[in-house]
């Protein structure tokens, strides 16, 4: 029995309960059933007595005794016992909760997905760093944790697109081509410019591929290095992005709002809706009504257009292709931008507290030796992508940027990720996983299989080390509802490193194969089903962070 099936189980208890007039009171659309922390408690606990006790008018110790009694007859449960001012604690027998173990096995990759948010259209952009360089620490961040939320949104029946935003229009991209013009003809890069390896490696490659660009007049010359160096970087970011597992399913581009109208356009929308306004020869959007810091310019008294009148038309943008909620990912140096942001979505005529979110990511250092590491040859004073994949790896890289809440900044030990040792997060589970799978190749040797579905006996899963696993395996479905419902992916790779804890233990303590002259039992066979279970939710759980399943190390 999942705990899916025993919230059902409590909800047809209290509808039961109503319908023989012992309660009045509404069926409740969903019952929470949770596992206790002391397990002398039972397998489950639910409030739900205390939730329907004022509206039916009676103590809650009196609806819990009405509700156990009739929890007290479903199949699959052994025990019902009232504690306190009326919590069910309830007690599963060892069958109904072993069964667990062959419903895993049978849905496989599919096991934990669910329709917690179904339907629902997401825009989820993230990384969006500015197309002048290699994706910095902090993008890298945000690539590991954007694609592993994409991931979890879509496990909960989410239609999601993920986006990356190109800020290819403006100050920065001419400081850019300037940098490499610069460096092409042998100059000092501009005081403002850009340095660093890629530079050298991006004006070389253009002179290269277009000979003759070095004749050429100044600004014409100028053009040439914006455009062609705007594409190498762009191309740059993607082959970054794809090897390390991100994928984008569009890379939107600022310039083209200017190009097609479109921010013309969004202004006379934002005008239409009563927020635009004009002074001192400026055109402003009227942000403080919405709880911004200050009202925003969108159009300067030169009548150069803002930043912030590229962002108010990309979020309508967003909205006019079907997003219902947009999510901004930033950077930590952008805690500015979350109340313009939504006051845009609220000066739209859309809901601020449901239509936009904007979350904020903190800073990352790494480690090796003890020291921080702060340089990369590569990029001249920032940690790169490709750094990081080079130190550590894809699999570790994408495991520790996303294992933990973004709202902390977190520190990354070379040394200690790269070691194969308990205390290495993203170790402890994968050699969990490879675990499992030698269980499997030995049992293969051994000639062994855990039998057919039919022959499964689940009640002899019935150890504490088998039902706290099998408590594990059914609250998979659960911890990814919630964390695509919070946007926390994190959550997932705390769950796994739980679930990997859970199988050492249960490792040690369980025989799943018979040794020399010994007999193959039905429990050897019961627990070869749980562990092909565990293994399931184990890699289907990394296949959410974006990590492999390594069947060996």
């Amino acid at each position: 029995m999942t705990p899916a099936e025993l919230s059902q189980a409590v909800q047809a208890a209290v509808s039961a309960a109503v319908e023989a007039g012992e309660l009045a009171v509404a069926v409740p659309e969903h019952v929470t059933v949770e596992r206790p922390k002391n397990r002398d408690h039972g397998d489950y606990a639910t409030n739900v007595a205390l939730q329907l006790a004022k509206p039916a008018g009676m103590p809650p110790r009196a609806v819990a005794e009405l509700l156990a009694a009739r929890l007290r007859e479903t199949t699959g449960v052994a025990k019902v016992d009232i504690a306190g001012p009326g919590f069910l604690n309830i007690t599963l027998d060892a069958a109904a909760q072993g069964l667990l173990a062959r419903t895993v096995v049978e849905a496989g990759q599919a096991y934990g997905r669910n329709e917690a948010l179904k339907g629902l259209k997401i825009n989820l952009e993230f990384v969006s760093a500015n197309p002048t360089g290699p994706i910095h620490i902090g993008g890298v961040r945000w690539a590991a944790v954007g694609d592993s939320l994409a991931r979890v949104l879509r496990a909960t029946g989410a239609d999601v697109t993920t986006e990356y935003y190109l800020n290819d229009a403006g100050v920065q991209i001419t400081k850019f081509a300037r940098s490499l013009q610069a460096v092409a003809n042998g100059k000092p890069v501009p005081e403002d410019g850009y340095v660093g390896e890629y530079i050298v490696d991006i004006a070389k490659a253009i002179t290269d591929g277009v000979p003759g660009v070095l004749e050429l007049p100044e600004e014409e010359q100028l053009q040439v290095f914006r455009a062609e160096g705007l594409k190498l970087m762009v191309a740059e970011i993607k082959r970054s992005m794809e090897e390390f597992g991100v994928h984008f399913d569009t890379w939107f581009s600022e310039k083209s709002l200017h190009d097609s109208g479109a921010v013309e356009q969004a202004i006379d929308r934002l005008r239409e809706q009563g927020h635009v306004f004009d002074q001192d020869g400026a055109i402003w959007l009227r942000t403080t009504d919405f709880g911004d810091d200050k009202d925003r310019v969108l159009i300067k008294a030169d009548g150069e257009t803002t930043y912030f009148a590229a962002d108010a038309a990309y979020y309508l943008s967003k909205r006019d292709r079907g997003s219902e909620v947009s999510v901004y990912m930033l950077g930590a140096d952008h805690h500015g931008y979350v109340n313009r942001l939504k006051a845009i979505a609220a000066c739209a005529g859309d809901d601020m507290d449901r239509n936009i979110e904007v979350r904020i990511g903190q800073f990352v250092k790494m480690l090796r030796d003890g020291q921080e590491v702060r340089l990369s040859k590569r990029a001249g004073n920032i940690i790169t992508i490709d750094d990081v994949v080079d130190w550590i790896g894809v699999d570790a890289a994408r495991y520790m940027l996303a294992r933990s809440s973004t709202d902390s900044t977190i520190t990354i030990d070379i040394d200690l990720v790269t070691s194969q040792s308990n205390e290495n997060p993203v170790f402890y589970v994968q050699y969990a996983h490879t675990r499992m799978c030698g269980v499997a190749r030995k049992a293969a040797e051994l000639g062994v299989d855990k039998g057919a579905a039919e022959d499964f006996k689940p009640e002899l899963l019935a150890t504490q080390w088998e039902s706290d696993m099998l408590g594990a395996l059914g609250e998979f479905p659960r911890v990814i509802a919630t964390a695509g419902e919070l946007r926390e992916p994190h959550r997932v790779a705390r769950y796994l490193e739980d679930l990997a804890g859970k199988y050492h233990r249960l490792y040690e303590n369980c025989m799943f194969l018979p040794k020399g002259d010994e007999e193959l039992t039905d429990t050897h066979r019961a627990r070869l089903w749980l562990v092909e279970a565990t293994r399931t939710v184990l890699a289907n759980g990394l296949t959410l962070l974006g990590v492999s399943a390594p069947e060996r190390m």
